[in-house]
Order: C-alpha cells, then sequence, then structure tokens
C-alpha cells in the first residue's frame, strides 16, 4: 500500500520566521484563563447581565416596532395569503423559538445518540405538543414522542448562544407560546433559556430565511504565560472541561484531531557559518492589528474554504461556497469580574455575514491573532485566501470563546453594529 504523501505549506513573505507554526499557536490559544469566559457566558444565558453594557458608548439595539430592548429581535415576517380552501400543510402553526444556552453545558447542537445536545433537549420537551396523528405514528414506529425542530445555525460543541434561532410546527390550533416557553424552560435545569417564542408564516424557515448572522469571540488578553522561545521544549496544552481550568498533559482525542501539524511543528532553526541560531518569536500581539486585519474582508463576496474546516477544501464541480462578510472588526473591551475591579482585558471579535462555514470564525480569530503577532501587510487575510493548501491557515481557536449572538431575517444595517 502506497505511503500517504502530505503537502506542506511554505510561507514566503517577509515575517515567515516571526508567523508562529501550528502548533505555537494552538499552545498560545488554549494557555489562557478560558473560565473567566465560560462564566460571563453562563451569567449572560441565564439573564444576569447584558452583553450590549459591554461596548462604549453602550449599544442599544432596536424593535422593528420602535421598543427599545436588550436584544436584537426582528418583525415575523408577514403571513401570506392564503387562498381559499388552501390546506394540508398550510393549516400547520409555526412557531419562533429564540433561544440563548450555555456552550460549555452541551455537546453541541445538532442530537447525537448518547450525547447531551441542545437539538435533543429541545425536542424532547416538544413532545407534549406534537399532533395526534404524528403520535401514533412515532408509537407505530417505536420512536420516543419527539417534536422536530429546524435551526438558523447548528454550533459546535462548547460555543455559546445568545439569539439562537429555530423553529417547531404541529396542526394543533389549541397551543399557546408560553406553554412551550415553560416546557423548554423545565426541562433545560437553567443550562438554556427560551428568550422569545411566537407564531410565525408557515413560509418562515429560520435557516433559509435569515440574511446573516453574527457571531461574538471573546480572547483572553489577561493572566497569559508568554510564549517560550522556539529553542526550548514544546509542551502541549489541553483544556479540562471538567475542571475548566489548563493543566499540562497529552492532547485529548478531540483536541488533537483540531491541531494541523506541519513541517513547520519542527523548531525553526537557521544553520549559520558559526552556530546554529535560534529563531525568536513574538510572545503577544496587538489588538488594533487584529482590527486592520479583519477590516479587510469588510464588503467582500468571498470563498472562505481555507479558513473551513471538516468541507472539502475544493470541489471538483460547481462553484465553491462564498460568502458576504458585512462586518468584521476587533476591540479590546473588559469583562466584570468579581476578583478584579476594573474588570478583565479581552479582546473581542464580532462578524457578520450572511452564512458561515464549519469552524470558519474560530480559524480566522486564530489567523488573525498569528498573523496580527508576526507583523503580517494589513492584506494577510486576503492573500492566504488565495493559498492552495488549508495549512496556510492557523488552527481553530478554543470553542469556549465563541458565542452566536444574534440571526437577522431582515437587511443588515451598519448602525447595529457592536464594534464601529
Amino acid at each position: 500500500m502506497a505511503s500517504r504523501v502530505y503537502v506542506h505549506y511554505h510561507h514566503a513573505d517577509a515575517c515567515s520566521k516571526a508567523r508562529w507554526n501550528a502548533r505555537e499557536t494552538f499552545r498560545f490559544m488554549y494557555d489562557r484563563p478560558w473560565q473567566h469566559v465560560l462564566d460571563f457566558y453562563s451569567n449572560a444565558v441565564e439573564g444576569n447581565l447584558s452583553v450590549l453594557s459591554l461596548f462604549q458608548p453602550k449599544k442599544s439595539l432596536v424593535h422593528d416596532d420602535g421598543i427599545t430592548e436588550e436584544m436584537l429581535l426582528e418583525s415575523e415576517p408577514e403571513t401570506s395569503t392564503r387562498k381559499d380552501r388552501r390546506s394540508g400543510r398550510w393549516e400547520r402553526v409555526n412557531f419562533k423559538i429564540v433561544l440563548s444556552y450555555n456552550g460549555a453545558s452541551f455537546d453541541g447542537w445538532q442530537k447525537q445518540p448518547d450525547l447531551h445536545t441542545v437539538q435533543g433537549v429541545v425536542e424532547k420537551s416538544l413532545g407534549g405538543f406534537v399532533d395526534e396523528r404524528k403520535a401514533q405514528l412515532l408509537k407505530k414506529k417505536c420512536k420516543p414522542l419527539e417534536g422536530r425542530v429546524l435551526v438558523a445555525g447548528r454550533t459546535d460543541k462548547g460555543v455559546s448562544a445568545l439569539n439562537q434561532v429555530c423553529s417547531f410546527y404541529t396542526w394543533r390550533k389549541d397551543i399557546e407560546p408560553i406553554a412551550i416557553e415553560d416546557a423548554i424552560n423545565k426541562d433545560a435545569s437553567g443550562k438554556l433559556r427560551v428568550v422569545s417564542i411566537s407564531k410565525v408564516s408557515r413560509s418562515f424557515h429560520p435557516n433559509f430565511s435569515a440574511k446573516w448572522r453574527r457571531y461574538l469571540y471573546i480572547f483572553p488578553l489577561d493572566d497569559a504565560e508568554p510564549l517560550r522561545k522556539s529553542g526550548e521544549n514544546h509542551e502541549n496544552f489541553i483544556f479540562d472541561e471538567n475542571k475548566k481550568k489548563q493543566r499540562n498533559g497529552l492532547l485529548s482525542e478531540e483536541i488533537a484531531e483540531e491541531v494541523i501539524m506541519s513541517e513547520d511543528d519542527e523548531l525553526e532553526i537557521e544553520e549559520t557559518s558559526n552556530a546554529l541560531e535560534v529563531v525568536e518569536k513574538p510572545s503577544d500581539f496587538s489588538v488594533s492589528k487584529v482590527d486592520q486585519l479583519l477590516q479587510h474582508l469588510q464588503g467582500k463576496v468571498l470563498s472562505y474554504k481555507m479558513f473551513a474546516r471538516d468541507t472539502k477544501a475544493a470541489r471538483n464541480e460547481g462553484p465553491p461556497t462564498e460568502c458576504f462578510m458585512y462586518h468584521a472588526r476587533a476591540a479590546e473591551i473588559r469583562l466584570s469580574s468579581s476578583d478584579c475591579v476594573e474588570g478583565r482585558r479581552v479582546m473581542c471579535v464580532e462578524l457578520v455575514a450572511n452564512r458561515f462555514l464549519r469552524k470558519m470564525v474560530r480559524v480566522l480569530v486564530a489567523t488573525s491573532i498569528r498573523e496580527a503577532a508576526a507583523g503580517a501587510e494589513d492584506d494577510a487575510l486576503l492573500k492566504l485566501l488565495e493559498a492552495s493548501c488549508r495549512r496556510a491557515t492557523a488552527p481553530p481557536a478554543p470553542s469556549e470563546g465563541l458565542c452566536l449572538f444574534d440571526v437577522g431575517y431582515t437587511d443588515f444595517d451598519p448602525q447595529t453594529s457592536l464594534i464601529s
């Protein structure tokens, strides 16, 4: 059997020697006090604080009806005019459900066997609202009595959401939104909360009707251990999900799958005429530089296949999947903390696009930090889009920092941006 050939990417720009390799980038990302970010998202999900209060000047997102709220909730699509004697699927009652959940408490959104997922909890809660015909069909097939929900975007394990949108339909006409809300909140055990629920048009689809999604990524800046020089021994760090703290050791199987190793993982040592010279690399990065790198993506329709994971890098047939980036900015903010009066320094990245590919936000964040630390040119991310190998980009940043903030069903208004 022929051995597998690995193609490695070699950066040829002026800052190639200062750029972290995959192992160094991974270690820099995970060697952070992520527990403070997890605590913040947990409080936000429970409604104890507002994410909008972090930004200056303070943001206030507005309903279409003019009522000011802390969360952006778009007006429902108008119910389509039904023709006379229209029946069948058009008689179904469709509910739009906006959810907030703590990603650290779930194994992602999508329902999977023997895993605790958001979809699994929600659909189990909706079992009491399915119509009689479907209930009999499920019983005949020896399946559990559960509802079925559609979602605006599936989140990975560890990713939180503050305004995730899903929908549920039934032929029963006697169901009130408050009953569904109570059922979901009762089964969620405080890790998942219904933000709002309302009846919408049958034509509403949480995914296909959406015009944009907004993600926030919070990256801790305080209490970071300096990155070791390349000549020193490397150590792998893992994030212990049970104790929520960093510790030395071997990589877990799940995290190891995310790390993309390359020839650059070996110590970068230049041989000179006199001796071996160790190449020193940066141990920090500038938030303003990350902001400059991201701004070059705004207003462009681009193929982000180089920034995606678990999808084919190229297609034999058809055009590549393209995304339109409405907004891409980064800023330094402070998270409130009981042990720090001034709050903990963090970088917040705001990305708004019509769609995102798998792990795209996390790869963009990690690559932006890596390029900023290396002192790359401001259009470095655009140049990486033209690369032929995904090893040109960094491994995904930790999922603990990512949050789906909201989903929009009207045209995106730049005035609603959190970072400007």
